[in-house]
């Protein structure tokens, strides 16, 4: 359900990965609903027939398929709106998923009187992790986004339907367990809840590290989540598969790495060793957290109380990255606060089990080794909190300006040496301009005369005045190509940016031609603006969060020919490390009957000219530019390769 969901809706909000948190983040809350849910209705009669009641009310919910009604008008309270549709859309039918797991643990264990009922939590952890892992490549490249949610609105019929011939064949299972189990004390409930809560802030914040810091790849969401419900898994299945020992050590060793690999520099050059670095830091932590919480799991007779402070904390950990963080901190601050918090609160869980009292020499030294391991933990945690401290004082010192929104983080800093000011959003350069009051009218990095798009406005300048529209603000660059007479007409989602390009730039100011600029999803607004308006229309929409695929299918193609003149030219930028994404766009163009072309820039340091791709399109035979007579533009098919739409893409394909 959650990858199907966000895909739906990641379109309508710029197409950022905080589309996804936010998911993950009201999945978090309902699951804590529906285990609260569960453990009421451990203790309420008729609780069979009550929860088929339930759930045969949320049948009204399907199919799970978003209104158009949820569609922002602007980039305002995008959280609030992703939560609201959540909830009409989904939030019932996963309201009783959720439940229906710790219900069936506890009215088995009740109806057997013995068993192992958490190893259900592991197999239904497992079927999570191979449904995640099986989307992206046997489902989504295959079957068409709606036809998705009808097929799993009917499987959802289905699941109905074997629930209530399950409450009608079985027999009571209200008889409560011979043995009243033990307490829990206030103690061990806090520590289920930090352990818990600790991993999942983890799995939110190093999500959010690797897709905007290293890689822009939305494979990237779902690869953390799938080790997250692997570590659930392996402890919850069996204790053998935590080998304490191990796992502490790997432990002490993943933390020092994930804090060096999140300094500085190294972070923009080495994706292929700092991803795994990352996942692998992400699944030894999750492991020792989730490992530590099934060593402290009660009788089966207190499952569901477990359950429901496992989800709490879950929500918790999932609230402080998703929306307190973006709202106090200026930066990604919170994972290094995570890399201090996780050893922190394992020490503390050590402490709940050292050794007590020792009566032989064997105890005796077992309970020395414990605390001058225990303080050599506490040591190394502390140097730690220092390195990774350090590390963002001098990161926010450095900056100009560190703000950040719904939509990501954002820095500007200058290069004095370059004589350059940059706007950057994780590894990405949003735009630079240079701080020489003669040389800062110029349009450079992936602007510049030399690129695709820098070619095209100087050919048509030549003609005349020239209609520009614009998707995608940065810090303004493209305004530095207006002249007088022309008009230059910006679409940005994030008003933060705005404000930047404003206050910290000059190139809005400065541009002598018409400016305008429009807040919102690029391809809402221009599906409501009137048509004709761009001799050419550029998009540059791509940020650190994800590729904007909801911007290169069939749909938004034939809203952007809309915009422009009979002869206008729509200029795509592309660049990326990782996907092809020149491919799709040349099917496209075919079926338009248009003429696409990859324009291919090198890097140039003295006119600071950025390495970059941009696909430019015009109609055949009714414009020529120079680009169209040469050969080495021409784009290379992939086989088996279909055109994109807003219910199909296929990203693996396309990975360079």
């Amino acid at each position: 359900m959650q990858p199907l969901v966000a895909r739906e809706i990641l379109p309508w909000f710029g197409g950022s990965a905080a589309v996804w948190t936010t998911c993950m983040l009201f999945f978090q809350m309902v699951l804590l609903a529906g285990y609260a849910y569960a453990h009421y209705l451990t203790t309420a009669r008729h609780a069979r027939w009550i929860h088929c009641g339930v759930l045969l009310l949320t049948l009204a919910a399907l199919p799970i398929i978003p209104s158009p009604i949820w569609k922002p008008l602007d980039g305002s309270l995008p959280l609030l709106r992703i939560l609201g549709l959540l909830v009409l859309t989904v939030g019932a039918p996963y309201f009783v998923l959720a439940s229906t797991s710790p219900l069936l643990q506890t009215w088995y264990f009740r109806a057997r009187g013995r068993g192992v009922p958490y190893r259900f939590f592991a197999l239904s952890n497992l079927g999570s992790m191979l449904a995640l892992l099986t989307y992206p490549v046997v489902v989504e490249p295959h079957i068409a986004l709606r036809r998705q949610a009808w097929i799993w609105s009917g499987g959802y019929v289905v699941f109905g339907v074997l629930c209530f011939a399950l409450a009608r064949k079985s027999r009571s299972v209200q008889r409560e367990a011979e043995a009243e189990a033990a307490p829990i004390t206030a103690g061990t409930r806090t520590l289920w809840l930090l352990l818990s809560g600790c991993a999942s802030a983890l799995l939110l914040a190093v999500t959010n590290h690797i897709t905007q810091n290293i890689a822009a790849i939305p494979f990237l969401w779902i690869l953390p989540l799938a080790l997250y419900l692997l570590s659930f898994i392996l402890c919850f299945d069996n204790p053998r598969w935590y080998v304490r020992k191990l796992f502490l050590g790997l432990f002490a060793a993943a933390i020092g790495a994930m804090a060096y690999g999140s300094a500085g520099s190294i972070v923009i050059e080495k994706a292929r060793v700092l991803i795994p670095i990352f996942c692998a830091g992400l699944f030894i932590a999750c492991m020792v957290l989730h490992g530590e919480l099934a060593r402290r799991k009660p009788a089966p007779q207190r499952l569901t109380s477990f359950y429901l402070t496992i989800a709490l904390g879950g929500a918790l950990g999932g609230l402080f990255v998703a929306a307190f963080a973006p709202i106090v901190f200026p930066g990604l601050i919170e994972f290094p606060i995570l890399l201090v918090a996780a050893p922190t609160i394992v020490l503390f869980a050590l402490l709940d089990g050292r050794p007590r009292e020792a009566r032989t020499t064997r105890e005796e030294l077992a309970k020395s080794q414990f605390w001058s391991l225990w303080v050599m933990g506490v040591i190394a945690t502390g140097l730690v909190a220092f390195f990774v401290g350090w590390k963002e004082y001098k990161f926010l010192t450095a900056a100009r300006l560190l703000a950040r929104n719904f939509y990501g983080a954002l820095r500007v800093s200058d290069d004095e040496a370059a004589g350059i000011r940059e706007l950057a959003h994780g590894t990405i350069d949003h735009g630079e301009q240079f701080l020489d009051p003669v040389r800062r009218h110029n349009p450079i990095t992936y602007y510049a005369p030399a690129t695709g798009v820098g070619m095209l406005m100087t050919d048509l300048q030549k003609r005349g005045p020239v209609r520009l529209g614009v998707v995608g603000l940065g810090a303004g660059t493209m305004a530095a190509w207006g002249r007088p007479g022309d008009t230059v007409r910006f679409y940005e989602i994030n008003p933060l940016v705005l404000r930047i390009a404003r206050t910290q730039f000059t190139y809005l100011r400065d541009c002598p031609a018409k400016v305008d600029i429009v807040l919102g999803d690029a391809r809402l607004s221009l599906e409501r603006e009137p048509s004709n308006q761009f001799d050419v229309l550029a998009v540059d929409a791509f940020s650190g969060d994800s590729i904007p695929v909801h911007l290169l299918t069939r749909e938004a193609l034939r809203t952007y020919w809309r915009q422009l003149q009979p002869n206008g030219v729509l200029a795509i930028h592309v660049s990326n490390k990782y996907l092809d994404l020149s491919a799709p766009l040349a099917l496209l163009a075919r079926e338009f009957h248009q003429e696409a072309h990859l324009i291919e820039s090198d890097r140039n340091n003295v006119t600071r000219t950025f390495d970059s791709d941009w696909v430019l399109m015009a109609p055949r035979a009714t414009a020529r530019f120079p680009w169209m007579d040469t050969t080495d533009s021409q784009i290379d098919t992939i086989p088996g390769l279909r055109p994109w739409s807003d219910d199909f893409s296929n990203l693996w394909q396309i990975l360079d």
